[in-house]
């Protein structure tokens, strides 16, 4: 018998089927969970019926398995890309300028590859809903894991008013004359809408927003390279060759140290919202098939989209650029480098067309929030973090009750009608700036304690049907690359790029998530009294899914006959 035989492995498959939020599966097939209306209007949620409480058949809670390898795909390459990227690049070039910029996001672009990896080793193996903070529960310290999951859903609960009141920045580049309560009000009921149809709604909207954000990202760099080497039409500023000459003048780096430090929390949250393919696999029918695929997604997002992309964007609009200086905010998509050089270009239309993929965009971020938030409620109180209500389940496989709660959140976007609105909104930005890095890295670590005490209990590599490229070493990179991130805004926070020292004000808009961190730490310790696990207090037995080690035997032989070219592009295909 060989050791990746599921036989060999240690714990009885009752010990798997009980204890975290997961699947219960008494085989590798997916049939088994909640048992779902015949009706199609009730599965999708299209009438009063579909809003009454699931009637549960073998195992704990679940929601909807509507979502389809496509859509899982196009949730990993393209589902965070949004106003990070296409808006908030502009005040990141011109507070570090184009290497800065380029080298921060490269950094960050490691960092996550290695994340979402480990991420993804772990999802195969334990698909559970809102599974980013039930790893840290398991893997590190119930009470890290209390605030890790706390910690997500603020983050989205933020996330949701803000991306709304883009949304009608978004549209006063047409009209500024309507008030943006009337577009924060369309948008909220869109988004409204789009949650009725539940997990098929999210996933069916990321999956077209995706393809948008993707295709427009590709003509947008097809048209740069056309401008850098002098094809733009007569009379535009890139009318001749324009190679790299705003590296020399203004220059490559702006602000120092302290610039190259500022933009790294721009990085993050562009990057913010990649771990959801996570998140999206607990409701996909087969993830230990659908999921892998998708994970190796992120690494062309990275290389190809970020890195790319800005690469040309670095190389267009210079960072001393008027626009990006007189920027009302960040989220100001007037001062979108994207829109900029369809304008420089005088390519009628082209800004126009940018501008309508940012509201796209944004919209896709604020559905995002209200998904990733409402998963992650309901997986808390399955495990007694949060109220009971929340774990409410509808029989469309909707969390009726958290996803109610996230929407509610964005009622808070009326708050920037208000004449203190903005500065309302700089503490609400504040509180989701960081929040992801410390996500990140609880994955990274509970992959390395996972890896430890999956040795530990006598287990081989060969029983992980997943495993992350860099293994655990490239979970100790991203790691460490998350700290040192952390201690980069630190310094930035105390020091800000525009000289001086910062005052408490200054200090806590750059690093408010820190202290929310450990407040939310410090409630589960003292609700929980449980801290540090030790290695053999570790369980990694209970809840893991059934695999069928035929399919993945046969997998792994057809790759080991390949060529050597072809197994290393096997890791990023």
């Amino acid at each position: 018998m060989s050791a990746s035989d599921p036989a060999v492995s240690n714990g009885s498959k009752d010990e798997k089927d009980s204890g975290l939020p997961s699947y219960s599966s008494p085989g590798p097939v997916s049939e088994e969970g909640a048992v779902q209306s015949d009706t199609w209007a009730t599965r999708n949620g299209l009438n009063l019926d579909s809003f009454r409480k699931r009637d549960y058949g073998a195992g704990i809670v679940e929601l909807d398995r509507s979502m389809k390898p496509r859509h899982l795909h196009m949730i990993a390459i393209g589902g965070s890309i949004g106003a990070g990227f296409f808006v908030g690049s502009g005040s990141a070039l011109t507070t570090g300028g184009p290497a800065t910029l380029l080298i921060d996001f490269v950094i960050v672009g490691i960092m996550m590859f290695n994340v979402v990896y480990a991420l993804g080793e772990l999802a195969v193996m334990y698909p559970v809903s809102g599974g980013f903070y039930t790893y840290a529960t398991r893997f590190i310290d119930p009470s890290w894991g209390f605030a890790m999951g706390w910690n997500y859903v603020l983050q989205w609960a933020v996330v949701v008013p803000l991306e709304l009141t883009v949304c009608a920045i978004s549209i006063s580049y047409w009209n500024a004359d309507i008030s943006s309560g009337v577009w924060i009000t369309v948008f909220y009921v869109f988004i409204i809408i789009v949650n009725i149809f539940g997990t098929l709604g999210y996933a069916e909207e990321e999956f077209w927003a995706s393809i948008l954000k993707l295709g427009a990202t590709v003509v947008f760099m097809i048209i740069s390279l056309v401008c850098v080497l002098g094809g733009g039409p007569e009379g535009s500023r890139y009318d001749e060759y324009y190679g790299a000459r705003l590296w020399y003048e203004p220059g490559a780096f702006r602000n120092g140290f302290r610039g190259f430090c500022a933009v790294f929390v721009t990085a993050a949250f562009s990057f913010s919202g990649t771990e959801l393919v996570g998140l999206a696999a607990a409701e996909a029918r087969n993830p230990a098939k659908s999921l892998p695929g998708a994970i190796k997604q992120v690494f062309w997002r990275i290389t190809l989209f970020y890195v790319l992309g800005l690469t040309f964007v670095g190389l267009l609009i210079p960072g001393d650029d008027t626009h990006l200086l007189n920027a009302t905010s960040s989220n100001d998509v007037t001062a979108s480098p994207f829109v900029l050089v369809g304008q420089y270009a005088n390519l009628n239309g082209f800004n126009h067309f940018m501008n309508f993929i940012i509201l796209v965009s944004v919209v896709s971020i604020g559905v995002s929030g209200v998904y990733g938030g409402s998963r992650t409620l309901t997986a808390l109180a399955q495990q007694g973090y949060a109220p009971k209500i929340f774990s409410y389940v509808d029989r469309s496989g909707r969390p009726t009750f958290s996803v109610g709660a996230l929407l509610a959140f964005g009622l808070l976007a009326y708050i920037n009608l208000a004449a203190a609105g903005p500065t309302i909104f700089d503490w609400l930005l504040a509180l989701s700036g960081l929040a992801a890095l410390f996500t990140w890295g609880s994955i990274c670590l509970s992959h390395i304690r996972f890896r430890k005490a999956w040795a530990y209990h006598g287990h081989t590599l060969d029983e992980i049907p997943f495993k992350a490229v860099g293994g655990v070493y490239g979970s100790w990179l991203g790691l460490i690359l998350i700290i040192l991130v952390l201690i980069a805004q630190f310094y930035v926070a105390i020091c800000p790029p525009s000289g001086g020292i910062n005052d408490a004000g200054g200090f806590f808009k750059a690093y408010l998530a820190l202290p929310v961190v450990m407040l939310f730490w410090a409630i589960g310790y003292g609700w929980k009294r449980t801290g540090w696990l030790r290695t053999h207090q570790i369980d990694v037995d209970t809840g893991r899914r059934e695999i069928d080690w035929d399919e993945i035997n046969e997998y792994r032989a057809k790759v080991a006959a390949m060529p050597a070219w072809r197994r290393m592009l096997n890791l990023v295909f």
